[in-house]
């Protein structure tokens, strides 16, 4: 093998997916590739071409322009030209030129196309859309929806000791007698063997003693029949699951229909000393914020193990976010159990990241208070002052630091009655100055946690109205969206923060994560859509038809992989004993993760160029 084509064969074999391949195909493709030169301005492909070649940067730049005149992206060495086209029978739809005098390495279709045939990670790299990777990564992610272990232990593991049973006519009173003895609080009901009934201490109570029923009477006549019950080869998840949608403290564990044991929520919680489940229920058990703190303390490790186990950070997002909703139900509840009633209706309502369910391990607080219309503010005004004061301050002392933007509900500004609230919305939307967009990111994110939900829904109904299609407010909306900007490069290299705290990394949320985030909020507000979790944003407007199938699908996988990469991030930080932050140097990825993020970046880029033609009519 000649020297020429060794050091053609080397530079395949030395970029993704090539350096997937095994050494004799890279050595054959050394011999198959042609070579050409492309002067700066000349074009490999126009609109409408038949392509037959795949072309391999080796030098140089290229550009790949829409029809419509759209930067879509731009190729330097190492990087492939003319994929999609070959994906499309070799049907070109996009203008590719040189943007410098570039050397190509050009492979015949025929070879392209088997070797995507013959080796499943080389076709991955190559999905016929940038977000068809992206979704990959997402899919093998797969792992546990919910909290650690439950949905990685199975039920019977819980089971410490036999079921104890009665026959069906077993009399009230002996039923009760054995549960005394035992120290149980419940006995299952058998019939030749195989599960009919439970009997509870709350059956007791309620359908006996409260009743007056004769103890002398069966247990047939009060036991719950027939029975909720689980396989003992089912998750934990799905027994928590169905207890709380029954409401049930008891579940018989059976196999096929045979009783082995019962578990309660009281085994499960113990299993679960930092799930979700546990952390909000141990939360509405604390009498004063500092108690709070102990338990919301326990978030950071929460997070790490989350992520450990393989969570995603959609399903992070809202654990995180049931806690913060569940240490502000409880301050709230302190707060008017030292200050009395509330003297008229009003409504908790939480803003930004927790109103949409994806708060991390480093999350603010941001709210208000809507306040019933019979608000007067010289008799009421000193009550709720105290009242959102009281709040504020507790979640800052339970670790959900004070808003560095005000945006809080002991704010005056704030803190106002519905028909104040209306007018701000109104002004807003037909008035889109820049103070005005800037609090829209924030205002436009609402959920209510506690009091009067009629308030909230008479308010966000007119705010959709008023939204719907309005292009004025909307091209805005998109204008003040695109000072977050993915930071992908001129050849689409990472383009780092220069200097200060965090230098030479990237910022995940603000470059990455709010673009989508904006995007979301936009199409929704367009087809006066009610939803708030970005991810079900997406969902919704892809629906209504607001954005393509295939961009709602992308930004969807971008958005769980730029979420992804943050988590890992800070888990890493939590587990070196640091705080967590948004920025990463690129240094954590591997060469394929720092590619997956590349793609990511250029799915949010595109999505921004798209939007930005649909509702700015291609104004910048």
């Amino acid at each position: 093998m000649d020297v020429e084509l060794i050091e053609i064969r080397d530079f395949i074999a030395s970029h993704h997916p090539f350096n997937l391949l095994p050494k004799e195909e890279t050595t054959e493709l050394a011999r198959q590739v042609s070579l050409r030169y492309l002067r700066r301005g000349a074009v490999l492909m126009e609109p409408g071409e038949q392509v037959q070649v795949l072309s391999l940067v080796r030098t140089g730049a290229l550009e790949t322009v829409s029809p419509e005149g759209h930067l879509l992206a731009r190729l330097d060495e190492g990087q492939a030209a003319g994929v999609r086209a070959l994906q499309r029978g070799g049907l070109a739809v996009n203008r590719i030129q040189a943007i410098e005098d570039s050397l190509l390495y050009q492979l015949p279709a025929e070879h392209f196309h088997r070797l995507r045939e013959t080796y499943p990670s080389f076709a991955y790299f190559f999905a016929s859309e940038t977000g068809g990777r992206l979704r990959g990564t997402r899919q093998a992610e797969g792992g546990p929806s919910d909290t650690l272990g439950l949905t990685t232990r199975r039920v019977g593991e819980l089971l410490r000791r036999k079921p104890i049973s009665v026959p069906r006519g077993t009399s009230i009173r002996e039923a009760a007698s054995l549960m005394t003895r035992m120290g149980i609080s419940c006995l299952l009901v058998v019939e030749e063997g195989e599960l009919c009934g439970i009997l509870t201490d709350r059956d007791l109570r309620s359908r006996v003693l409260a009743a007056g029923r004769d103890t002398a009477s069966p247990v047939e006549a009060i036991m719950s029949a027939p029975p909720f019950s689980v396989q003992s080869t089912a998750w934990l998840f799905e027994a928590l699951m169905m207890m709380s949608r029954h409401n049930i403290h008891h579940l018989p564990v059976v196999n096929g229909k045979v009783p082995v044991g019962v578990v309660t929520t009281t085994d499960l919680l113990r299993t679960q000393t930092r799930s979700v489940v546990f952390l909000a229920s141990d939360v509405h058990r604390r009498d004063d914020a500092e108690g709070i703190r102990e338990t919301t303390a326990q978030i950071p490790d929460l997070v790490f193990e989350l992520v450990e186990s393989g969570a995603s950070a959609y399903t992070v997002g809202n654990a995180i976010t049931a806690i913060a909703d569940a240490a502000t139900e409880r301050l709230i509840q302190l707060a008017e159990a030292e200050l009395g009633p509330p003297p008229v209706p009003y409504c908790w309502i939480a803003c930004g990241s927790q109103a949409r369910f994806e708060q991390t391990a480093k999350s603010d607080q941001d709210n208000c208070l809507l306040i019933s219309d019979d608000f007067r503010p010289e008799e009421h005004g000193p009550w709720f002052k105290d009242f959102a004061t009281r709040v504020c301050r507790g979640l800052d002392t339970a670790g959900y630091i004070l808003c560095p933007g005000d945006v809080m509900a002991m704010n005056d500004k704030w803190r106002q009655p519905l028909a104040v609230w209306k007018r701000y919305f109104r002004k807003w939307i037909d008035q889109p100055d820049p103070m005005a967009l800037m609090l829209s990111s924030v205002f436009f994110d609402m959920r209510p946690i506690s009091g009067d939900t009629a308030l909230f829904e008479e308010l966000h109904d007119e705010v959709l109205r008023r939204a719907k299609g309005n292009r004025i407010f909307l091209a805005h909306m998109m204008g003040n969206a695109l000072t977050h900007q993915p930071p992908l490069g001129f050849f689409r290299n990472f383009v780092l923060i220069s200097g200060g705290e965090h230098n030479r990394t990237l910022d995940l949320k603000h470059s990455g994560i709010v673009p989508i985030v904006d995007l979301a909020r936009i199409y929704c507000l367009d087809a006066g859509l009610p939803q708030l979790n970005t991810y079900e944003r997406l969902q919704a407007a892809r629906e209504a038809g607001v954005v393509s199938r295939q961009g709602a699908d992308d930004l969807e996988d971008a958005l769980a992989f730029l979420g992804l990469v943050r988590l890992r991030h800070q888990a890493s930080q939590i587990r070196a004993g640091e705080e967590a932050d948004n920025y990463m140097p690129p240094s954590e990825l591997s060469g394929l993760e720092r590619g997956y993020l590349k793609d990511a970046f250029a799915v949010v880029k595109s999505m921004q160029s798209a939007a930005s033609t649909a509702y700015r009519g291609g104004r910048g």
